[in-house]
């Protein structure tokens, strides 16, 4: 099974998210802030990260610039989930492989991670 971090810090976001992927078959590790999840993501060596934008510590586009600039990191799909930074990711094109304005619909998310772990 895939494993998928996520990187939310809306515990009841995260928990929906996680559940969400859980029913899809997919192994989620969730992680409460973006410093969080770099640690997990160099542990756990994941088929996929999930991000939030704003989150305290580190930001979704921090998390992604650190993933981004580790070679052993770098060809981890990252999909930004944003309620208003979308654009901002958007503008990022080399940083996230997608970006999913929230509230995104459920089948949307799971094509995306589905799209995204085929071509990995």
């Amino acid at each position: 099974m895939p494993l998928i971090v996520i990187a939310e810090d809306e515990f009841l976001i995260a928990d929906v998210l996680a559940m969400m992927l859980e029913d899809a078959g997919y192994t989620v590790m969730a992680a409460p802030h973006g410093r969080a999840a770099l640690a997990l993501v160099r542990e756990k060596r994941p088929d996929l990260v999930i991000t939030d934008f704003m989150m305290p510590l580190m930001t979704g586009l921090e998390l992604a610039r650190a993933l981004r600039s580790d070679a052993s990191l770098s060809a981890i799909p990252i999909i930004l989930v944003s309620g208003a930074q979308g654009s901002i990711g958007r503008a990022h094109p080399d940083m996230f492989d997608a970006v999913l304005d929230k509230p995104y619909h459920q089948d949307t998310l799971l094509k995306t991670v589905e799209r995204l772990l085929r071509a990995a």
